[in-house]
């Protein structure tokens, strides 16, 4: 029977190869020394022992009364979970920086072709609020499916493409949190192109004429099950015309009515429903930048690949249980997220390597 080592398995039994992932206990260690993490040794000889045991609360999901238990069994340290609790709340830049890291060598393992990108953000609740505290932001490599950036802000971090860093040429894939001027503006100066859903009244657009662009009359010329474009543009903040296209198709009639009774349940609660908005659900509309040799068809198949996004959110979820808090102070929350999200840039490297696999299974220092 094949036996599988899970995460807990990892953290508490095969240490010193999960350090060779990030980066070697060396380097680990700087890293705390420099961000302020780590500065007297006190109960523990080195920061890789408090990184094991945070990865122990984190990943394994002991608490932290547990950690401090396992710590002595091990004899790793003498400690107190108040202790210990003080000593992961001081830990957030030290892990910022070693995430980073990692995000730095997974970008250099993509290369030089066309790269598509998808993005996006999930809320997060700490324990005793009803309301999302937290919003996870993430940028995700299709080629890979290894998550490329990360930001944790509160629940007022909006969703919105001046968040990431863009590269030339790469192809950059959102839903309509993302539909602002500003944004796409942004990812225009870095050479990038991008294909974002948009609603119908939230960029405002221009014809080639200069005239406004209407976009619920020109969904209702389009033919049925058929993609159709058209040249629009958008203005910058500082009133430049920036040339795009609308691609769009109808849906088919029983998704339409899907839509329309979704959107009719949700705004019930806040008046009427502008009849634009119900004529709108019955199409799918995205903005593109993409040069007019991709077709309207291969835009739509591009926008399809967003939900790989989605599934990595539910991984997280459902896998590392990222959405499972128990830790009722905002800088122990962040410590806790971002050890997880540590873990997960590992697991997507255990998935790129196994693509060139080594016998021994874990990554070598330089000689």
């Amino acid at each position: 029977m094949n036996q599988r080592v899970g995460e807990s398995e990892w953290v508490q039994y095969q240490w010193p190869y999960l350090l060779r992932w990030l980066g070697g206990a060396e380097r680990v260690d700087r890293l705390a020394y420099e961000t302020g993490a780590f500065v007297r040794k006190r109960e523990f000889q080195s920061p890789s022992q408090v990184l094991q045991l945070l990865m122990t609360w984190a990943v394994a999901e002991r608490s932290l009364r547990e950690t401090a238990l396992l710590a002595a069994e091990a004899e790793m340290a003498d400690v107190s979970n108040v202790a210990l609790m003080k000593r992961f709340a001081g830990a957030g830049s030290w892990i910022g920086a070693l995430l980073g890291e990692c995000l730095i060598r997974s970008k250099h393992q993509v290369g030089s072709a066309i790269r598509l990108r998808v993005l996006d953000a999930s809320a997060i609740n700490r324990p005793g609020t009803r309301q999302s505290d937290l919003r996870l932001h993430l940028s995700m490599s299709l080629r890979t499916n290894a998550i490329e950036s990360v930001e944790l802000t509160d629940a007022k971090g909006g969703e919105t493409l001046e968040r990431f860093d863009f590269r030339p040429a790469e192809i950059v894939i959102a839903d309509r949190g993302y539909a602002h001027r500003s944004g796409l503006t942004h990812v225009v100066k870095a050479g990038a192109h991008y294909i974002v859903r948009i609603p119908w009244n939230n960029v405002p657009l221009e014809d080639p004429t200069g005239g406004r662009f209407d976009i619920p009359a020109a969904l209702e010329t389009l033919e049925d099950a058929r993609a159709d474009e058209f040249s629009v543009c958008f203005r910058s903040a500082d009133g430049q015309a920036v040339p795009c296209r609308l691609v769009a198709i109808r849906k088919s009639e029983p998704a339409a009515e899907e839509a329309r009774h979704k959107i009719s349940v949700e705004r019930r609660k806040h008046g009427a429903i502008d009849i634009r908005t119900l004529q709108s659900a019955g199409y799918v509309f995205v903005l593109t930048n993409l040069p007019e040799e991709i077709s309207p068809e291969s835009v739509l198949q591009l926008y399809r690949l967003r939900w790989q996004i989605e599934l990595k959110f539910k991984m997280l979820k459902s896998v590392l249980h990222l959405d499972n808090i128990p830790a009722r102070s905002e800088a122990l929350a962040h410590v806790y997220i971002l050890t997880k999200l540590l873990v997960a840039l590992v697991i997507d490297d255990f998935i790129e390597s196994a693509r060139s696999f080594s016998p021994w299974g874990y990554p070598l220092a330089a000689g």
